[in-house]
């Protein structure tokens, strides 16, 4: 990282970036160096294994709510000075964005008091062909424990973000970020019908954990225990109904549904389900919603976000009560707030934006066994797949891929067909009973937002939510 520019120093880069900035609300020169791979083994065979760097900056000027933005793949200091000369543009009011790619090439450092990760680049702790045996092994293990098994698809993926941010102060904020993800999915058939299953785990760590055996047959078991108890699900009912949803990933209806909801940008617009109503009661009692860049090894952690502050655990709804919203820095300077380390981006070719990183709700009172038993009659939701969230009004459908009907307190039949339908702010205040088991997700988690993908954590613990509406195929 010492040598990120052809032919200027860091004390040169961060001179010319407090120049150019001096005057200015915000505003750095965001440089990324990021080593990735991936491999797709599927139908027995290694079908795709691809490396690639990704290295570039981005320079950021900016003033009021306008924004100017240059970004280049040539590291050279003649690149760098006409990124800076391009973003004063936004001192007139005009926002402007530039772009500069060469596609023939691929004064204080502040300090965090802790990694939440390690420094070493993942795709180096096993060899390319531990890789290649890695994916074989997952595939042959499900052919083998169960003769239902018809086709497996596994895909491995790694790669080591190194960045450097010149702030305009003359700081210089460094990371290095590691992160790996493995997904198995596998397809049964049992003569009369057929149907898949999938599961996904990863974390900002290397490939060792994922190459020990019993890591891995444990992950191939759960994505196949999803598609054969799919074999014998049963139309899903339609209609008004209590529906529990289990601890971990089906957080993910609480990221999008309610999370967007809460980033800074959105409410100092006024888009918001949640403008303007800071203090005032958006949920039940029982509902507590933090967001946690800060937590060892997860997927959505970070050590600083993309704009040099260091992540926090902020508080977004406690017992019912909206306390705090998601913030970068200009969003927060605008609303007279203060940052809250969720300024992200995918890469230098993007300007920083509220985002979230690890969103869950905490630990309710009941027990999740409680909970199941006091349902006469609804569904158990387990696992997500896609859904759809309309951010100003709240209002998501997102579809269920692994359910089952609840009867007199007792877990069911499986379901197939499920979808889930609401908005955020009202499934908020139909929560009747928060379980004591709050989990992240098992690290799968990507989220999209105005064009750009980031990893992110999700979590929930075990929810009973009565009079939600479920569309399903009977």
């Amino acid at each position: 990282m010492d040598n990120m520019f052809d032919d200027i120093e860091k004390d040169q880069v961060s001179s010319m970036v407090q120049e150019a900035l001096n005057g200015s609300d915000d505003g750095e020169l965001f440089f990324e160096t990021t080593p990735s791979e991936s491999f797709l083994f599927d139908d027995g065979r290694l079908k795709n294994a691809s490396f690639d760097i990704n290295s570039g900056f981005g320079s950021r000027l900016v003033s009021g709510d306008i924004t100017g933005y240059a970004n280049s793949t040539i590291l050279s200091k003649k690149s760098i000075k006409s990124s800076l000369e391009a973003i004063q543009t936004a001192r007139s009011g005009k926002e402007i964005l530039v772009s500069e790619t060469d596609h023939s090439k691929i004064k204080n450092n502040k300090k965090f008091e802790k990694n939440l990760y390690s420094k070493e680049n993942p795709l180096n702790s096993i060899s390319f062909d531990e890789k290649i045996e890695l994916v074989k092994n997952i595939d042959a293990f499900l052919r083998s424990y169960d003769n239902r098994v018809q086709q497996v698809s596994v895909s491995l993926a790694g790669n080591f973000q190194s960045i450097v941010i010149f702030g305009k102060e003359g700081e210089i904020y460094t990371d290095e970020r590691p992160l790996v993800r493995l997904n198995i999915s596998v397809i049964v058939n049992n003569g009369k019908r057929q149907e898949s299953g999938s599961y996904g785990t990863g974390g900002r760590w290397d490939y060792t954990r994922l190459n020990s055996k019993d890591f891995y047959q444990h992950a191939a078991k759960k994505a196949l225990k999803q598609a054969l108890t799919n074999l014998d699900s049963i139309d899903t009912p339609a209609g008004e109904m209590t529906v529990v949803l289990a601890s971990g990933w089906p957080g993910v209806l609480l990221h999008e549904a309610v999370g967007h909801g809460l980033e800074g940008d959105f409410n100092r617009k006024g888009t918001s389900a949640f403008s303007n109503m800071l203090g005032q009661k958006v949920a039940d009692e029982q509902v507590t919603v933090v967001d946690n860049g800060a937590i060892p090894d997860r997927r959505g952690s970070l050590n600083i976000d993309d704009e040099g502050t260091i992540t926090q655990e902020t508080v977004l709804i406690e017992n019912g009560i909206l306390k705090g919203y998601l913030q970068d820095n200009m969003n927060a300077r605008l609303m007279n707030d203060r940052p809250t380390g969720n300024g992200r981006r995918e890469n230098f070719m993007y300007q920083p934006m509220p985002r979230m990183t690890n969103t869950y709700m905490t630990d309710g009172q009941y027990n999740p066994n409680e909970i199941i038993k006091s349902v006469k009659k609804g569904l158990y939701m387990v696992n997500f797949g896609g859904g759809q969230v309309d951010i100003t009004s709240g209002k998501f459908v997102f579809s269920c891929t692994e359910g089952y009907q609840i009867e007199n307190g007792k877990i069911c039949s499986p379901i197939k067909g499920a979808t889930l339908i609401g908005d955020g702010p009202k499934a908020l205040n139909k929560i009747k009973m928060v379980g004591n088991d709050s989990s992240l997700d098992d690290g799968i988690g990507t989220c999209g937002k105005a064009g750009q993908s980031v990893p992110v954590g999700v979590g929930q613990p075990t929810l009973r939510i009565d009079e939600i509406t479920v569309g399903g195929t009977s």
